[in-house]
Formats: structure tokens, C-alpha cells, sequence
């Protein structure tokens, strides 16, 4: 997979251009705040994904503008093909391959990439959220229906959150918490097997790439880590009475709180390095090559579920890293197509971009 060319207009402070990236390294480098990582962001989108830097869909139109349109081309599949999205009163429509699609679910899995950016680097020392988010980010791309049933459980926990808080006023609705503990554990049952699978096959990828950073030093482990059942707890209907019956033990302890103390939204992955948890003892160095294992990993698995080499976007990480880590990141990058953003251009790349006020200047 790769992609033959980038249009955007109206997009933040770009200015309305299309460039054409070479299929091996592409450097695009400038100054701080002129625009490099928005280009970077613009092509996140493809995945059908949001801004990976939390941006809402309004700030990724350009100031008293009333739309943004961002287009690619990419090959993928033995065939060309092209998606554009129209950003507009806070919502996105799509179109891939000259049919429109109704939600932006629908062109999930067919433009793949991985991100790699400075808030990746601390995805062991931060919180659960960030590495649940990594998990279901990788997930939407290798199984485009897992969205779907990742949407369906946040509707299901926004609603019986809601009722908890209800039922702190009128009491004789937790009757009906029944109803919603059934389908909350439904869908996050099906949540789990999801995770537990992709863990299981990341997992080889992990070691063996941490391995290699480490020159054979130290070893890697991930683990899904529930906050409802034991880590041996991998079939369906195993997981859905383990989360039925601990969402009836904290029923009391949820309403008083007004939210859900336990599902898969509380969920966690697990790393250790040398057996000691990466987060409270792995050193700053020893947590960024896990991190570059794991996305190493992502890209990987990735690429094998598809059948082709996703595109790989490091957004200004190349000067977070060390130089030993630099070269084994971009010798196991080799055969991808890769877009570098950096200040410093002095990186071997096959096409080089200037970016300087939102304008992309090619350079070599």
C-alpha cells in the first residue's frame, strides 16, 4: 500500500495544495507551528479515524472558512484508489471510490496506516485509557466491524450511566438496571475476545522486536488485564458472566458514584520488562523501546492481516529517539512506505518537503 498523492483544502493552516510522495521515505521538515504534523493528521484521517491529537472536527477547518475537504489517492489492493472527506459543521462525510458512504465506519480498513507521535512515547507511563485506545485504534483496521461494536458498548455504558444517576433520585428505577447490566456485558464480552486475540498474536511481534533493541538483553511481556475476571478468562461466555456478575456486585457501589466501576472501558494492558511492570520500574529508555516494539508490532501485524505493508506516519519522534533507536526503527521500516516530519532534513529519504507557513515546498 501506498499513497500517490495528498490534496487538502481549507484544512487548518495549510494552504490549498496536493503533493506527491515517493513510495519509499518522505521527509517533510520546517520549522515548529508551520503546518508539518497537520499534514500528518490530514492523512490519519484516511483510516476513518480521528485526529489522533484529540482534535474536534471543527478545528481541523481553517479560520473563517465554513469547510475543509482533504483527498488521497493510494493503491492498495492491486488497484488505485481514492478517498475524499468533506469536514463540515462539526461532522465528516466520505467518499471512496466515488460512492458516497453514510458514516465514516465505512471506509475503515481500506486506507491502513500506523502513527507514531511524541504522545505515543509515553503510552506505558500514562494512564489505561491511552493504551486501550492504542488496542482498539490497531483493532478498527484489521476487523472494520470492531468499530461498530466498540460504538454500540459507549452507547450502552452512556446510558446506563445516565440511569445510575437517575436512580439516585427516583430509586425505584434500578429496577430496570437488569436490562442494561444484560446488554452491557453482551457487547463487552465481544469487546474482550477481540482484545484477548490481538494481544495473543501481538504479543510474539512485541518480544521479538524488544529483543532486537535490546540486543537480546532484556524481555518483553504484554497481557490484557481485566478489571472483572481473571487473565484466563478468554471465552465469550466466560467474560460475559465474569462482567454480569461483577456489575451486580458493584451495582450499589455505581449508583452512589453515578458511573460503571467495571467493564471493558476499565480495562488495561499490561507490560513488563524483565518481569517488573515497565510503568512503575522500567527507566525512560527502557519504556520507549517498548513502545517502539509495540508499534514495530502493530505495523507488523498489520501488514500481515492485509496482505501489504500499512503506510507508516512518525510524527516528529525521530528526535525523542537515540540514534541506536533511530536506525533500528527505520531498518525494520525498510519496503514501507514512510513520512517523516522533523526540523533537521538530514535524514537519507527518497523525497524531501519544506513546509513554511502552511506551504509545501518539494526539495529533493
Amino acid at each position: 500500500m501506498f499513497v500517490e498523492s495528498v490534496s487538502f483544502e481549507n484544512y487548518r493552516n495549510l494552504k490549498n495544495a496536493e503533493f506527491f510522495p515517493s513510495k519509499g521515505i518522505n521527509v517533510i521538515y520546517g520549522d515548529n507551528a508551520q503546518g508539518k504534523t497537520n499534514i500528518i493528521e490530514c492523512m490519519w484521517l484516511f483510516t476513518g479515524g480521528r485526529s489522533f491529537r484529540g482534535a474536534k472536527d471543527r478545528e481541523l477547518i481553517a479560520f473563517d472558512q465554513k469547510y475543509s475537504k482533504v483527498n488521497a489517492a493510494f493503491f492498495s489492493t492491486n488497484r488505485q484508489q481514492n478517498v475524499e472527506i468533506l469536514i463540515q459543521n462539526n461532522k465528516r462525510k466520505a467518499v471512496l471510490n466515488n460512492v458516497q458512504k453514510d458514516y465514516m465506519s465505512q471506509i475503515i480498513g481500506n486506507f491502513c496506516a500506523v502513527i507514531f507521535s511524541p504522545q505515543h512515547l509515553d503510552l506505558i507511563k500514562n494512564g489505561p485509557e491511552e493504551r486501550r485506545n492504542f488496542i482498539d485504534s490497531a483493532l478498527c483496521q484489521i476487523k472494520p466491524q470492531y468499530a461498530s461494536v466498540l460504538s454500540r458498548y459507549k452507547k450502552i455504558l452512556i446510558q446506563r450511566n445516565a440511569l445510575l444517576k437517575s436512580i439516585q433520585k427516583n430509586s425505584e428505577l434500578s429496577d430496570t438496571l437488569d436490562i442494561w447490566n444484560e446488554k452491557l456485558a453482551e457487547a463487552g464480552s465481544h469487546i474482550a475476545v477481540y482484545r484477548h486475540s490481538y494481544i495473543s498474536n501481538i504479543r510474539p511481534l512485541c518480544e521479538s522486536f524488544y529483543e532486537g533493541i535490546s540486543q537480546h538483553r532484556e524481555c518483553l511481556n504484554i497481557a490484557y488485564k481485566s478489571s472483572y475476571a481473571s487473565q484466563d478468562t478468554i471465552l465469550r461466555d466466560d467474560i460475559k458472566n465474569s462482567l454480569l456478575t461483577a456489575l451486580q456486585i458493584k451495582q450499589n457501589d455505581d449508583i452512589d458514584l453515578g458511573y460503571t466501576t467495571r467493564g471493558v472501558h476499565r480495562d488495561d494492558i499490561s507490560v513488563t520488562i524483565n518481569g517488573k511492570d515497565a510503568k512503575s520500574f522500567g527507566s525512560q529508555g527502557q519504556q520507549r523501546s517498548a513502545v517502539l516494539a509495540l508499534k514495530l508490532a502493530e505495523a507488523s501485524l498489520l501488514g500481515r492481516s492485509k496482505g501489504e505493508s500499512p503506510v507508516i506516519l512518525l510524527d516528529d519522534v525521530m528526535s525523542e529517539l537515540d540514534p541506536a533507536r533511530q536506525r533500528y526503527l527505520l531498518d525494520k521500516l525498510q519496503g514501507m512506505q514512510v513520512f517523516i516530519t522533523c526540523c533537521d532534513p538530514n535524514i537519507t529519504a527518497q523525497n524531501k518537503f519544506l513546509v513554511k507557513n502552511g506551504e509545501i515546498f518539494p526539495t529533493g
